[in-house]
């Protein structure tokens, strides 16, 4: 029987130095911050998630 192929992974890794922009010597962060744990938002196409608490923040286009 033929060995079935590797499945490719569709997860993205997003390298540390994109999450942070400097600013002179100050560093800020590109994303939101959780207003419950304060730790980042994932960003998707219409909402914001944070992954420690569960925190969803849904975007609401206007027409």
């Amino acid at each position: 029987m033929p060995k079935k192929a590797k499945s490719k992974s569709k997860h993205k890794n997003v390298k540390q130095s994109e999450k942070y922009e400097v600013s002179g010597d100050k560093l800020t962060r590109k994303f939101k911050s959780c207003p419950k744990c304060k730790s980042m938002l994932a960003a998707h196409a219409n909402r914001s998630v944070c992954g420690s608490c569960g925190f969803k923040e849904v975007s609401v286009k206007k027409e």
